[in-house]
């Protein structure tokens, strides 16, 4: 499975839209979800995200799954372990 996520922020609104796709190994379409979230910096608006798509495939019941963002930073954060450091644990 992979979870493709990215946002929308109308800063005019104070808030942000979150979503992701869910595909299959195929690129099928598997489902999908979408939010409005409280603006925050870009970072977090893309880190809450990540994971609400993880939440919703893990409530999908899959628990190997790759994950996409344009967030070079968060992307990063992850793959070198810095999520446990507590500038980064929120």
């Amino acid at each position: 499975m992979k979870v493709n996520v990215d946002d929308s922020v109308l800063t005019f609104k104070s808030r942000a839209a979150i979503g992701g796709v869910l595909r299959g190994l195929n690129g099928s379409w598997m489902g999908d979800f979408d939010m409005v979230v409280g603006l925050l910096d870009i970072f977090r608006i893309e880190a809450r995200a990540l994971l609400e798509g993880l939440k919703f495939v893990w409530a999908k019941g899959y628990r190997k799954v790759e994950i996409e963002s344009d967030n070079s930073l968060l992307i990063t954060v992850i793959q070198n372990g810095l999520a446990t450091n507590n500038n980064y644990s929120e």
